[in-house]
């Protein structure tokens, strides 16, 4: 099975950018070359802070979007206690 997976970075400037990718590694560098998202051009190099794999596309899609949707405190929050707090995420984005 090929997962997919939701991840998220701090950027240089501190900020948090939300994204999904199949190859986390790989998409990362992608950022850190300029071939990312244009949010993160200029922003790198990129820390990964977290992690959450996905069996769908779907899935990993709405995930990225309930993460866009919190303020900035509510995802720091959610980088200083992922498990259950990106859990609960996942299972809000599903019902929705």
């Amino acid at each position: 099975m090929s997962w997919w997976y939701v991840y998220v970075a701090r950027c240089r400037d501190g900020s948090l950018y939300c994204g999904i990718a199949r190859d986390v590694a790989a998409r990362i560098a992608d950022h850190d070359a300029g071939k990312g998202a244009k949010y993160t051009r200029g922003r790198g190099p990129l820390a990964v802070v977290l992690v959450r794999r996905c069996r769908e596309k779907g899935g990993a899609l709405r995930i990225e979007y309930a993460f866009k949707q919190l303020s900035r405190e509510q995802k720091e929050a959610l980088v200083l206690a992922p498990r259950r707090a990106l859990d609960a995420l996942a299972r809000r984005a599903m019902r929705a």
